[in-house]
C-alpha cells in the first residue's frame, strides 16, 4: 500500500473532511495523472490518495467518523450540487473522513457494497478505473467549490 499524496488542511480548512479515495493500481506519471494532480492541488480540503496494487492489498482500516463511498455502475448517478450536498451535511455533522474507493477491474462484490454508505456511479458506461480516478478528483474540487460559493461550479 502507498500513499501518493497527502494534504494537510490549511488553517481555514482545520474542520473540514478528509477526502481519501484509495484505488487499485498506480496512476504514475500519465495523462490521468496529471489531471488527478491539477484538480487535487486546487482543493482547499485536505486529500488523501492511497494506491493498492491491482490484486491483494488491504485498504486502511476504518476508524470513528468515517463513510465508505464505492465508485460502481450500480450506484446513484448524482449531480454535483448533491454530491457538494452530501460531503456539506457530513463535515457539518462531524464526519471525519469520506473514503471514496475505486475497486480493481472486476469491482466490488455484493458484501462490499452492502458495507459502503453510499454508491455513486458516473453514468451507466464503464469508465477505465484511471479515468474515473481523474473523474472522481475533479468532482470532489466542484464540490467543495460548490460548498465555498465559489463560481468554478455555473449551473443554470
Amino acid at each position: 500500500m502507498a500513499t501518493r499524496r497527502l494534504r494537510s488542511p490549511t488553517p481555514a480548512s482545520t474542520d473540514a473532511l478528509l477526502l481519501h479515495i484509495v484505488a487499485r493500481g498506480r496512476i504514475g506519471r500519465s495523462a490521468e495523472g496529471e489531471l488527478v494532480d491539477r484538480y487535487v492541488k486546487r482543493l482547499s480540503w485536505p486529500v488523501r490518495i492511497t494506491e493498492l496494487p491491482d490484486t491483494g492489498g488491504k485498504a486502511p482500516l476504518v476508524e470513528g467518523q468515517t463513510r465508505i463511498v464505492l465508485l460502481d455502475e450500480r450506484g446513484e448517478v448524482m449531480p454535483s450540487m448533491a454530491l457538494a450536498d452530501r460531503l456539506g451535511r457530513w463535515r457539518d455533522d462531524g464526519v471525519r473522513e469520506a473514503r471514496f474507493m475505486i475497486g480493481a477491474a472486476d469491482g466490488f462484490d455484493d458484501a462490499d457494497r452492502a458495507r459502503a454508505d453510499m454508491l455513486l456511479s458516473f453514468g451507466r458506461a464503464t469508465w477505465p478505473h484511471m479515468l474515473a480516478r481523474a473523474m472522481l478528483a475533479e468532482q470532489l474540487y466542484r464540490a467543495t467549490s460548490i460548498l465555498a460559493n465559489h463560481p468554478y461550479h455555473r449551473e443554470g
